[in-house]
């Protein structure tokens, strides 16, 4: 199983994403909100052969029935306000580094308002947090900042 994740710039993010039995799906975030799952044959991982498309709303409804308890920690109906969780991997410049490095807020708008690890939590990290390959950061702010957070801790 595993999870990469690609800027395309002017349009948004794409998320590809490998089960234990070898399927590939993709989701593609655009700036606006809307999402596309991808479904792709296991025999080629290139080609696409089936696309869906998610209103914002929609996209919520199927987390939702996945996964309900991220879903119902933060309403943002309403308002214009996301809630990702952002790995830190070991190819980010900010793995071993101190959150306060980031410049997370002052360059995107967006707030890490917590440090996920295999062993704790850590809540309102402060700017002296060292971060760790494996962290999971969990950042809130508009689909824009999220999105520049989530690049500038996977490129630098």
């Amino acid at each position: 199983m595993g999870t990469r994740r690609t800027t395309l710039p002017g349009v948004g993010t794409q998320y590809d994403f490998t089960t234990h039995a070898g399927q590939h799906l993709s989701v593609v975030v655009h700036h606006d909100g809307r999402r596309f799952i991808g479904f792709y044959s296991q025999d080629d991982p290139d080609s696409c052969q089936e696309s869906i498309c998610l209103a914002p709303e929609e996209a919520t409804a199927v987390a939702h029935l996945i996964d309900p308890a991220p879903i119902a920690a933060v309403r943002t109906d309403g308002i214009d306000l996301v809630t990702e969780h952002i790995p830190v991997g070991s190819r980010s410049p900010y793995a071993g580094r101190l959150l306060g490095d980031t410049g997370a807020r002052t360059r995107t708008g967006a707030s890490i308002v917590a440090v996920l690890r295999r062993t704790s939590a850590h809540p309102s990290p402060g700017p002296d947090f060292r971060f760790a390959i494996g962290d999971t950061l969990v950042a809130v702010g508009t689909r824009e900042g999220v999105d520049a957070l989530s690049t500038i801790i996977a490129e630098g």
